[in-house]
């Protein structure tokens, strides 16, 4: 006699993010003496996914990832000291999102604007992801 095993079908996968598009920021970052003198236009992309069993609360802001919380984060950071390289800031940036537990994996892109000529920007793009605790 063969048994058979049913398996529940999931409906659907969900997945949510929170995004920030071109955020500009005047900032001291640079390995050079000039850069180290001025601050310079950086832009700094994000996409940020959160616990998908996380479901959002209008009246419990805590339940989401506020984007607004996001920037003051890299307005804070960035408005610290000087960083000599966008790696760096980026692994500073990233190891402050990450304190939130609801944060699972960050896709950040940060690009000096003005910094070489025939570019419309240089930078970095990092994709970091939180390991399941044990």
């Amino acid at each position: 006699m063969k048994i058979i095993k049913f398996k529940k079908n999931k409906s659907f996968s969900y997945k949510r993010s929170v995004i920030i598009n071109d955020l500009l920021l005047n900032i001291s970052v640079g390995i050079h003496k000039f850069e180290k003198k001025n601050k310079q236009r950086v832009k700094f992309n994000l996409k940020i996914n959160m616990d998908s069993s996380q479901v959002p609360d209008d009246s419990d802001l805590s339940s989401i990832i506020n984007y607004e919380e996001v920037i003051n984060i890299i307005k804070k950071i960035t408005n610290r000291k000087h960083y000599p390289l966008l790696e760096t800031l980026a692994e500073k940036i990233l190891s402050k999102l990450f304190e939130n537990n609801k944060i699972k994996k960050v896709k950040i892109k940060i690009e000096k604007i003005d910094i070489l000529e025939n570019t419309s920007s240089v930078g970095i793009e990092i994709k970091k992801t939180k390991i399941n605790e044990s």
